[in-house]
C-alpha cells in the first residue's frame, strides 16, 4: 500500500469520527449548560426562601408566635404558588396543642401584715399546691390545727448537706401531706439558711395536687418582711392554676400522582424564638434566634424538592411535603402527624428528613447522612461508591435529635440529611448571610437523584437500628431511654430504649412509665434530670414503671 493512500484513509476516518463525537459533545454541553441554569434557580430561590425565613420580622419562629404564623403563611403561599395542594383534606395545615403544664392564675396573690407581694419576686405557690384561699395570723414557732403553718428549709438543708439523694422539694411535698393530716390550712416555706435549696415553680411537675396550699417565700420576701422563727404574720393569700399551652402548626402539601407508593420529604420550621425555652447557647441579652441553618435550610430545601420534583411528569410515586412545627420542643409536630397521619402511612416507602443542611464546607464536602441502617436498600440508592460530590459521613441509626426518629419508630426507612453543627447553633448569630447556598444546592440535587433512582413498585424493605443516645452529657448517669417530650401524663415515658443500657438490662420497654427512681419520685422530665444527677456510675438503686395498668420495679445498676 502506498503512503499517500494510508494518509488519506487515515484522514477520512479522523472527519468521521470528529463528526460522530461533535452531537455528543454538543448535546453535553448543551445538559451542563441546563444545569448550570437550574442550579442558578434553586440557590436564587434558596436565598430568598432562607432570607425570608430567617428574617427578624419573623422573630425567630417559635412554635405558637406570630413568628412561626408568618412562616407557615409563607410556606403555604409558596405551595400555591407552584400548583401543589394541601394534603390536610385541601388545607395545608394540620394544627395541634403543645401541652405545658400549667402556670399560676391572674387571681394568685399574697399579702403579709397587709404588704403586698408580687409574684416570683416574693412568693410562688408550689406546682402540686391545692388550690384555695389562704387567712390567719400564722406563728412560726407554733403549729396550731386550723391555721397556716410555716416551715424553714434551713435545718433540713444542714443536716442534708452531704446527702446528694436529698431533694427540698420532696421532702417537703411529705412534710405538706403530714400537716394537712394533722389539721393544717396552709403549709408556708422559707429558707433563713445559706445552702440553695433548688426550689422554683415547675409548671411540667403533673403529680397529684396535696390537699392544703403550699407557697414558698423567696429570701427577698424574707429579708423585707424579716421572716424568722420569733415573728407572727398575717396572711392572705390566693393559689389558683391554668393550664399553660400553645398551638403548633404542621404543614403538609402532596404532589399526587396518582401512585401507589408516596415518598416523604420533610424538615422542621420553628426555631427558638428569643431563646424563651432555655434551648438556647446564647448567654447574653434576650435575642432573635433567626435559625438559618435551624432549620431554615432544611425548610428551604423541601420547597425547592417540591419545585422540581413537581415538573417530573413520569415520577412513579406521590411526593409528601411536610414542614413540623414543635421540633425543637421534642418533635412534637412529628409526632403528632405519625400519631395523626394525613396519609396512610402503609403506603409511604421511605421518609427523607433535611435539618441543618445549610452549612456545607467547600473544602471538606463533609455531609452526614443518618438512617443508613433503616433498610438493606439505601446503600444502593444513595450510590456511595460512585459518589463524588460528597464526603459522605454515614450513620446506621434511625433515630436522632430531629424529626426522622417520629418515622422510624413507625417502622419506616428514613435518612436524616445534615452538614454538621457550627459555633452558630442555637444562638442569635444563626443568620441568612452564612449559609453556603451552592452547598445547599448541591443536597437538594442530590435528593433528587435518589428519589429519581428509586425503583419503582418496590418498597424499600425496613430494618431495626440501635438506638441513639441523646442529650446524656447534661448528667452523671443515663439509664439509657429516649424520652417522649410530648408525654402529658405523671412520670416520664420511654418512647425507646437503648439496647445494653441499664433500662434495657433492667427489663424496661418503650411505652413504660418511669414514676420513681430510687427515694426520688418522677413527675417530669426535669425531676427524671434532677434523679439522675443524683447518681454515679457503679451505683444501684430500684426504678419504679408504669406498664399500662400495672406498677413494677425493677433493680438497676449505672
Amino acid at each position: 500500500m502506498h503512503l499517500p493512500t494510508l494518509m488519506l484513509r487515515f484522514s477520512l476516518f479522523t472527519l468521521t469520527a470528529i463528526s460522530c463525537l461533535q452531537p455528543a459533545m454538543a448535546q453535553r454541553k448543551k445538559e451542563k449548560k441546563a444545569q448550570a441554569k437550574a442550579n442558578a434557580t434553586t440557590e436564587a430561590n434558596l436565598r430568598r426562601h432562607i432570607g425570608i425565613l430567617a428574617a427578624d420580622s419573623l422573630e425567630g419562629r417559635r412554635t405558637g408566635t406570630p413568628g412561626e404564623e408568618k412562616a407557615v403563611a409563607y410556606i403555604e403561599s409558596y405551595y400555591r404558588q407552584l400548583g401543589i395542594p394541601g394534603a390536610a383534606q385541601g388545607s395545608y395545615r394540620q394544627p395541634f396543642v403543645v401541652d405545658e403544664g400549667k402556670v399560676c392564675a391572674p387571681s394568685v396573690s399574697c399579702t403579709l401584715n397587709d404588704e403586698q407581694l408580687r409574684l416570683q419576686e416574693h412568693f410562688f405557690p408550689l406546682a402540686w399546691s391545692a388550690s384555695g384561699a389562704v387567712e390567719g395570723a400564722a406563728s412560726v414557732a407554733l403549729r396550731e390545727s386550723g391555721s397556716p403553718w410555716w416551715i424553714d428549709l434551713k435545718e433540713e438543708m444542714e443536716a442534708n448537706a452531704n446527702n446528694p439523694h436529698f431533694l427540698a422539694e420532696q421532702w417537703l411535698r411529705d412534710q405538706a401531706k403530714a400537716a394537712a393530716t394533722k389539721g393544717a390550712t396552709a403549709l408556708l416555706v422559707y429558707n433563713s439558711g445559706s445552702k440553695d435549696d433548688g426550689i422554683k415553680f415547675n409548671g411540667k411537675d403533673r403529680s397529684d395536687a396535696v390537699a392544703i396550699p403550699v407557697i414558698y417565700f423567696t429570701k427577698k420576701a424574707v429579708e423585707q418582711l424579716k421572716i424568722s422563727d420569733d415573728a407572727t404574720l398575717q396572711v392572705q393569700a390566693r393559689v389558683a392554676f391554668e393550664g399553660k399551652q400553645r398551638n403548633g402548626i404542621n404543614v403538609a402539601a402532596l404532589i399526587n400522582n396518582n401512585a401507589s407508593q408516596t415518598i416523604i420529604l420533610g424538615a422542621h420550621l420553628d426555631h427558638l424564638g428569643y431563646g424563651e425555652d432555655a434551648n438556647s447557647r446564647h448567654t447574653g441579652e434576650a435575642a432573635i434566634h433567626n435559625g438559618a441553618d435551624d432549620n431554615a435550610s432544611g425548610t428551604a430545601a423541601v420547597l425547592e424538592l417540591a419545585r422540581i420534583l413537581k415538573e417530573k411528569k413520569d415520577l412513579p410515586f406521590n411526593i409528601l411535603l411536610l414542614h413540623f412545627s414543635g421540633e425543637e420542643l421534642g418533635l412534637y409536630g412529628s409526632k403528632y402527624f405519625t400519631d395523626h397521619p394525613l396519609t396512610n402511612l402503609k403506603e409511604v416507602n421511605y421518609m427523607i428528613n433535611l435539618d441543618m443542611v445549610g452549612r456545607l464546607n467547600d473544602s471538606s464536602r463533609a455531609l452526614t447522612i443518618g438512617g443508613i441502617g433503616t433498610s438493606p436498600a439505601w446503600g444502593k440508592l444513595l450510590q456511595l461508591d460512585s459518589q463524588k460530590d460528597f464526603l459522605v459521613k454515614i450513620d446506621s441509626s434511625g433515630t436522632g435529635p430531629s424529626d426522622h426518629t417520629s418515622f422510624y419508630r413507625k417502622d419506616m426507612p428514613v435518612l436524616f440529611f445534615f452538614t454538621g453543627l457550627h459555633t452558630d447553633y442555637h444562638k442569635p448569630s444563626d443568620d441568612a448571610q452564612r449559609i453556603n447556598y451552592k452547598g445547599t444546592t448541591d443536597i437538594v440535587n442530590y435528593i433528587v437523584r435518589i428519589v429519581g433512582n428509586t425503583p419503582a413498585q418496590e418498597k424499600l424493605a425496613f430494618t431495626k437500628t440501635r438506638e441513639q443516645q441523646m442529650g446524656t452529657g447534661r448528667f452523671r448517669v443515663s439509664i439509657g431511654i429516649m424520652p417522649d417530650y410530648t408525654f402529658s401524663g405523671q412520670g416520664v415515658k420511654a418512647d425507646g430504649v437503648i439496647d445494653g443500657r441499664p433500662a434495657q438490662k433492667a427489663g424496661i420497654q418503650a411505652g413504660d412509665v418511669i414514676i420513681q427512681l430510687g427515694d426520688h419520685l418522677i413527675t417530669s422530665v426535669e425531676t427524671y434530670m434532677q434523679a439522675l444527677n443524683r447518681f454515679e456510675k457503679g451505683q444501684s438503686t430500684t426504678v419504679t414503671i408504669k406498664r399500662g395498668n400495672d406498677i413494677r420495679e425493677f433493680p438497676i445498676s449505672f
